[in-house]
């Protein structure tokens, strides 16, 4: 029998011109695992795992699990995850990790989509909506996001929004069990204040059609 805490959690919406980021629960399990299921090809040779290890746990007390581990990072201020939902159905996640205070006031992002909707600009949307969130209400100084060089799709996300390419990180992350160089993107709090109002009007805003 799977246990529930759902009645603790004060989920966390953020809203888009179309997509929808919300803290998961054990209520998306269903949609989640549909989506994971399916693009399996799509995903797993993109995500973090060691050569001794095993792909992510995809049944409902791991996902529950991971539920609960992202509640307890919220509440320590250290990670924020979302599931990204577009018309109500779950279509992806994207993170806010590794949360750095004192004198760096950083973080990472990581997303993955739905191959079934990648393509329309659903994903630079959902990255500016956390951007917003992360330089706005966080007021964090630095976000980063590193990419496998080859992953075209998803490097289009990041220049689609002008983000700043530092360079390649040699060996930097093991992916699918192999050690993978990484494009590293990054934004600031001072580059934000200069592009957000382009970004939040060319992703956010509704358009004025």
């Amino acid at each position: 029998m799977v246990t529930t805490r759902s009645s603790i959690y004060s989920p966390i919406t953020l809203h888009g011109r179309r997509v929808l980021l919300r803290t998961l629960n054990e209520q998306d399990y269903e949609g989640w695992h549909e989506v994971r299921s399916r693009c399996q090809d799509w995903l797993l040779k993109w995500e973090p795992r060691s050569a001794h290890s095993t792909h992510l746990a995809e049944d409902q007390r791991s996902f529950m699990s991971r539920c609960a581990i992202r509640e307890r990072e919220r509440q320590i201020g250290t990670a924020f995850g979302f599931g990204i939902f577009l018309g109500g159905r779950f279509i992806g996640e994207i993170t806010l990790s590794s949360i750095q205070r004192g004198p760096l006031q950083s973080a990472y992002i990581g997303y993955w989509i739905d191959e079934a909707v990648a393509g329309q600009g659903l994903m630079p949307e959902a990255v500016v909506t956390i951007l917003q969130y992360a330089f706005e209400s966080l007021r964090l100084h630095r976000v980063e996001i590193n990419i496998i060089p080859r992953n075209a799709a998803s490097r289009r996300v990041v220049e689609k929004l002008g983000l700043r390419c530092e360079g390649i990180a040699e060996r930097y992350l093991e992916i699918d069990g192999a050690w993978e160089d990484h494009a590293r993107y990054a934004i600031t709090a001072e580059e934000w204040g200069d592009c957000a109002p382009e970004l939040v009007a060319n992703w956010l805003l509704p358009r004025q059609d």
